[in-house]
């Protein structure tokens, strides 16, 4: 249980959902994380679960500042900073000939901008300990469309070129830049989307965990020749369209 052993990790959007699954999934392997978030509430509920290898720091992703502040927060609780996830996301739902504009904004500037912001402001520490992951989520979104989502598709395909540049930038400064694209995976963001799931291979949604599962080897070591790549984890929803007759 020490695959990540001396790794200190920042996660946006780390208080519940998946982004919580990803703090305990790296506590449990010997690492230290930084759960950044608006939610102040749920946020210290979970550092108060996971004890004395978390901390919390109010982050906002679209604000910079809040980036910079959580940055120092690892530094000064666990004198480094070794691993960046990028989870913090939203979903805005409508056709493109409805879709508002501030709705627009919104979801680019948390799904994407908070992304390069969080990377941007990340980098310097990430250098400077080496041997570092960068961990960017984007999303099955990321691979395909779907009707009346344009601000998330666009975010999530936007994320596969930013994490592709950025790994191109940092491979000789000690850093990875992978993607991972969840497909459906219960938490309250797919709530009421499907009534079952005929359109994924496995016939079901993912659990929190088995994401996690691949955001703790990204994290580590073990993926040390993984850079510019997209890590898929979406029960063969990507692969084509199942033989319903198995579902």
């Amino acid at each position: 249980m020490n695959r990540l052993s001396g790794k200190i990790a920042l996660i946006s959007g780390a208080a519940k959902g998946m982004g919580a699954s990803h703090a305990r999934a790296i506590v449990a392997e010997g690492g230290s994380v930084v759960i950044g978030d608006v939610d102040e509430q749920n946020a210290l509920a979970l550092v108060e679960e996971l004890g004395e290898r978390a901390a919390f720091a109010r982050l906002d992703v679209q604000v910079n500042e809040d980036w910079d502040n959580a940055v120092q927060t690892a530094l000064d609780a666990f004198g480094g900073l070794n691993v960046l996830v990028n989870n913090a996301g939203i979903l805005r739902s409508a056709d493109i000939v409805d879709m508002p504009d501030a709705d627009w904004d919104l979801v680019m500037g948390i799904n994407l901008t908070g992304v390069m912001r969080g990377m941007r402001a990340a980098i310097p520490a990430l250098v400077k300990s080496g041997n570092s992951s960068i961990i960017n989520i984007s999303s099955t979104a990321g691979l395909k469309a779907f009707p009346g989502t344009a601000a998330y598709n666009t975010a999530k395909w936007g994320i596969r070129g930013l994490t592709k540049t950025a790994a191109l930038e940092l491979a000789h400064q000690g850093v990875r830049v992978n993607s991972i694209h969840p497909g459906n995976v219960k938490t309250p963001m797919i709530d009421g989307l499907y009534m079952d799931f005929k359109h994924v291979a496995q016939g079901r949604a993912g659990e929190p965990s088995e994401i996690s599962n691949l955001i703790v080897y990204l994290a580590s070591d073990e993926s040390s020749f993984s850079t510019g790549s997209e890590f898929v984890a979406d029960g063969g929803e990507t692969a084509g369209l199942p033989n319903l007759a198995d579902l």
